[in-house]
């Protein structure tokens, strides 16, 4: 099945991402969301991001309504079962934990009333959200606002995805005086998801408005995607001259 994507696997990289140390943002446990479509894929995705230098990592599957409708304890007992399967198949990766990544939509209201979020971090400590990549939701800074106030540390995710933010965005300006944390895709950075998603991830940055990298690593293709980005000689610079959180420690 990965015939191809091995032998593109084969070439010799740089665990340029070893500063970072630990991925908190991706979608490894099989059958749940759009991400991995197997255990063997998980395996496969873990042993490049074990290349190119990561040592642990959290995984966040989707919960988006109704796309997604997840249940926080059944995504628990998968990602025990796949724990289980990558001792057996000695994947040395550390599994830092399940979190998920929530959606601010029609249901959001719901489980913030009802609160069973999966949080990262070795006490609990942030939340992941995401925004929809397609039109802005009125209410954002509220409902940030609102989690904020009960508590919860929120970091949004791949805030360069979003059409209607830029550098110069009033708006993403006000959530990050608010405290929240922004987490970029390290695909952004080699353009994975375009010329947009690029300029904003390095403007974002230069911006220091970044704490946190993820992979937001889905299936094969994404890793193959993070071995051409380990190669990127913009994307090698930049992790030599910038510091973000994620650390074994902070996360």
């Amino acid at each position: 099945m990965f015939e191809f994507f091995k032998r593109k696997k084969n070439r010799v990289v740089e665990p340029i991402f070893a500063s970072l140390s630990v991925d908190m943002h991706s979608h490894l446990v099989p059958h749940v969301d759009d991400g991995s479509r197997s255990t063997e894929e998980t395996l496969e995705c873990m042993r490049v991001m074990q290349q190119v230098g990561y040592k642990q990592m959290y995984i966040t599957p989707h919960f988006q309504y109704p796309r997604f409708p997840n249940k926080e304890d059944d995504i628990t007992n998968r990602y025990n079962r796949l724990c289980d399967d990558l001792k057996e198949n000695g994947v040395t990766m550390q599994m830092m934990g399940i979190g998920g990544e929530y959606r601010i939509d029609d249901s959001f209201a719901d489980r913030v009333a009802n609160p069973q979020f999966l949080q990262i971090g070795q006490k609990n400590k942030y939340l992941l959200v995401e925004l929809s990549l397609h039109q802005i939701r009125m209410g954002i800074e509220e409902t940030i606002f609102d989690l904020m106030m009960k508590g919860y540390d929120v970091i949004l995710a791949h805030p360069e995805r979003y059409p209607y933010y830029s550098s110069t965005s009033r708006k993403l300006q006000n959530l990050k005086e608010q405290g929240v944390y922004f987490q970029c895709n390290v695909l952004s950075l080699s353009g994975f998801y375009g010329e947009a998603a690029q300029s904003n991830a390095y403007a974002f940055i230069e911006n220091d408005w970044v704490e946190f990298l993820g992979t937001d690593m889905h299936n094969t293709m994404y890793a193959d995607a993070l071995l051409e980005c380990a190669a990127n000689k913009k994307v090698q610079k930049l992790m030599q001259t910038h510091t973000f959180l994620n650390s074994k420690e902070l996360l």
